[in-house]
C-alpha cells in the first residue's frame, strides 16, 4: 500500500502541476477557449495509460507461468530504468519546466485547438504510462491487489487534490523538498521491484543463482502476510531472497541514492 501510494503521489502531482502550470498560461494570455482541446488531450493521455495497464495486466495472465516470469522480470527491469531517469530528470529540469512547458504552450496556441491538444497529451501521457508500468511492476512484486490497489487509489486521490490546490494558490508547499523526498522514497521502491524482477528470470532460468539462497524464512514469515507485503512494499524485503537479488538491491540503492542526493539540487517548480 505505501509504496503504490507514493508512486501514485509523486507521478500523479507531477501530472497535476503540468495541467495546471498549462491552464494558468492560457488564463493568463487570454486563450481560455483552448481549455477544451487541453482537456482533450489530458484525458486521451489518461485513457491510454489504463489502456497499458490493462494490456499488461492481461497479457500476464494470459501467458503459462515461464512466460509469466519472463515478462514481469523484463518489466520490472524497464520499469526501474524508466523511474531512475525520471526521478534525476525531475531534479535536473523542475527549475525550468515552468518555463519550457509555457514556451510549448504558446507555439501551440498560434497553431490552433490541435496542437495544443497534442501538447497536453505528449506533457502527460510520459508520466501516465511510466506510471502505468512501475505500478504494474510494483503489483508483481507484492503478489496481491487489494492493499496497493487502495494505495493506488488515495495517492492519485492526494495528488489530484493536492494539485488543485496548488493551482488555486489555496495550499503552499516546498516542491523542491517534496520532489527530493518522494525521490528517496521511489529509489527505495524501485531496488525492491528490481529485485523482485531478478528473481523472476532467475526462476524461468535467465539469470543465473536461482539456488543460491541468502535466506528463506518463509516457514515464519509467509509471502502473503501483511508484514511481509508491508516490508515488501516499502524497503524490497522478501522472506525468500537469492544472494543476486541482495545483491543487485544493495548496489542499485546504495549508486542511485548516492547520487540522487549529491549536492545540486534543484528548486522548486513555480505553478502559476
Amino acid at each position: 500500500m505505501f509504496s503504490t501510494f507514493i508512486i501514485a503521489l509523486r507521478e500523479g502531482l507531477e501530472a497535476s502541476l503540468i495541467v495546471g502550470i498549462l491552464l494558468a498560461y492560457l488564463h493568463k494570455t487570454g486563450r481560455t477557449h483552448l481549455r477544451g482541446a487541453l482537456w482533450l488531450g489530458v484525458s486521451s493521455a489518461l485513457a491510454l495509460s489504463l489502456g497499458l495497464g490493462a494490456f499488461l495486466t492481461y497479457t500476464a495472465h494470459e501467458l503459462p507461468p515461464h512466460g509469466e516470469e519472463v515478462f514481469a522480470g523484463t518489466l520490472a527491469i524497464v520499469a526501474v530504468g524508466l523511474v531512475t531517469w525520471m526521478v534525476f530528470w525531475m531534479k535536473r529540469t523542475a527549475r525550468g519546466m515552468r518555463q519550457e512547458l509555457e514556451s510549448k504552450a504558446s507555439q501551440a496556441a498560434h497553431l490552433g485547438s490541435l496542437a495544443m491538444l497534442a501538447t497536453a497529451f505528449v506533457a502527460v501521457a510520459r508520466e501516465g504510462l511510466e506510471t502505468a508500468l512501475f505500478i504494474y511492476s510494483n503489483f508483481a512484486t507484492l503478489k496481491t491487489s487489494r492493499a496497493p490497489s487502495i494505495g493506488l487509489v488515495l495517492g492519485l486521490a492526494a495528488a489530484v487534490s493536492l494539485g488543485y490546490l496548488i493551482y488555486r494558490r489555496t495550499v503552499s508547499i516546498n516542491l523542491a523538498t517534496f520532489f527530493k523526498a518522494t525521490g528517496v522514497a521511489l529509489v527505495v521502491v524501485a531496488a525492491g521491484v528490481l529485485a523482485n524482477g531478478v528473481g523472476d528470470l532467475q526462476s524461468a532460468g535467465w539469470l543465473p543463482g536461482g539456488g543460491s539462497t541468502a535466506w528463506n524464512i518463509e516457514s515464519f514469515l509467509h509471502p502473503d502476510s501483511l508484514i511481509a507485503s508491508a516490508l515488501a512494499g516499502s524497503i524490497g524485503f522478501s522472506s525468500l531472497m537469492t544472494w543476486l537479488q541482495v545483491a543487485v538491491w544493495a548496489v542499485y540503492i546504495s549508486t542511485v541514492l548516492a547520487l540522487f542526493l549529491k549536492k545540486g539540487a534543484s528548486k522548486a517548480i513555480v505553478t502559476a
